[in-house]
């Protein structure tokens, strides 16, 4: 396996800890939910757009947080 292939597998694999995470989702309030949902979006554009870099997931995850729970203030 590549290093490429690990770091891919490792972004993977702290996405759906984060979303295991979520067992309480219920206990959230609307403003953490869209926090929540979009730093998962936001994960998954920034790997995809940089071609699964670490920097590129991590800064989409937490641009799409900042977004998510702006969005969410508003409800």
């Amino acid at each position: 396996m590549t290093f490429q292939t690990l770091a891919k597998a490792g972004v993977v694999l702290a996405l759906a800890g984060a979303m295991a995470g979520c067992s309480s989702w219920d206990n959230m309030s609307h403003r953490q939910k869209s926090a929540v949902t979009g730093a998962g979006i936001g994960g998954v554009a920034g790997a995809v757009v940089t071609g699964g870099g670490i920097l590129g997931t991590v800064g989409g995850a937490a641009i799409g947080g900042v977004i998510g729970d702006q969005v969410g203030k508003n409800r």
